[in-house]
C-alpha cells in the first residue's frame, strides 16, 4: 500500500446492535453522563470499495490480522448521479487502532454502466501521486455501500460516537453494472465510539455506559458475504 503523512492514530470501539432500533440507541447516547451532543445534522454516507482479484483486503479482516486496510471512494447525500466531492480514502487498521489517508478526487458519475472503466478512468483524471495511481491499477470495485449515519461528540472533544443504520450493499461488478439488485441490512445498528490513544485509559468507563457487546463489525466485510458468499 501506498505511504504517505498519516494523521495521529485512533481508536474505534465497534458495537453491533441488534436488540435496539436505531432510535432506542440514540436514546442511550443522549442519555450518557458524557453529555454527548450531535455537532451536526446526520446524513446518509456511499462507499465503493476495491479490493484485489484475491479479495485481499478482505481476507485480511476475516483472518483477524493486526495490521490490515481497505481502500474506498467515498462522497454523502445521494448515492447516485453526479458526484461532484468524492474523496479516496486509504483506512488502515493495526488492532483497535486506525488512521485514515485521504485524497480528493474529481467529479463523476454514478449510475448505471460504473464499472472497472470507469473507476479507472477516475483516477487517471485524478491528481494523485503517482504511487498511489500504480497501487491503484491493481485493484478492481468490487462493493458499493450506503447507510444513515448520526454523529455526537462530548463537550471537550475527546471522544465522539457514530450510529449507522439502514445500511444497504450492491455488488459492483468489473463490467457495466445496473445496480438493480440491493442487499439490505435493517436488522443492525452499528455504534462506534472514537477517541485518540492519550484516553485510551478513560475508554473503557465511557464505553462502560452502553449495553452493547464490542465487535469486530466491518461494513466490507458484511457487505462481501452478503453480496458475493
Amino acid at each position: 500500500m501506498p505511504t504517505a503523512a498519516a494523521p495521529s492514530y485512533r481508536y474505534e470501539r465497534k458495537f453491533l446492535v441488534s436488540e435496539l432500533d436505531a432510535g432506542q440507541v440514540r436514546m442511550l447516547v443522549k442519555r450518557h453522563p458524557g453529555m454527548f451532543y450531535e455537532p451536526y445534522p446526520p446524513r446518509y454516507i456511499n462507499n465503493i470499495y476495491l479490493d484485489s482479484e484475491e479479495l485481499e483486503n478482505y481476507n485480511q479482516n476475516v483472518s483477524g490480522i493486526g495490521e490490515r486496510h481497505k481502500v474506498r471512494v467515498r462522497w454523502y447525500a445521494g448515492l447516485f448521479g453526479n458526484i461532484s466531492s468524492p474523496v479516496l480514502e486509504f483506512k488502515v487498521k493495526d488492532g483497535l487502532v486506525g488512521a485514515k489517508y485521504s485524497y480528493p478526487l474529481p467529479p463523476f458519475q454514478f449510475e448505471h454502466g460504473f464499472d472497472q472503466r470507469s473507476f479507472q478512468e477516475l483516477i487517471r483524471r485524478a491528481e494523485l501521486p503517482e504511487q498511489v495511481k500504480l497501487y491503484l491499477r491493481g485493484l478492481n470495485v468490487v462493493l458499493c455501500n450506503r447507510y444513515y449515519r448520526w454523529y455526537y461528540v462530548v463537550r471537550d472533544q475527546r471522544f465522539r460516537v457514530t450510529v449507522d443504520t439502514d445500511m444497504v450493499y450492491y455488488q459492483v461488478k468489473k463490467d457495466r453494472n445496473r445496480f438493480r439488485r440491493k442487499y439490505p441490512d435493517h436488522k443492525h445498528v452499528v455504534v462506534e465510539l472514537k477517541y485518540e490513544k492519550p484516553f485510551d485509559d478513560i475508554a473503557d468507563r465511557m464505553a462502560g455506559f452502553f449495553p452493547f457487546s464490542l465487535s469486530r463489525n466491518s461494513k466490507y466485510v458484511t457487505g462481501i458475504e452478503m453480496v458475493y458468499l
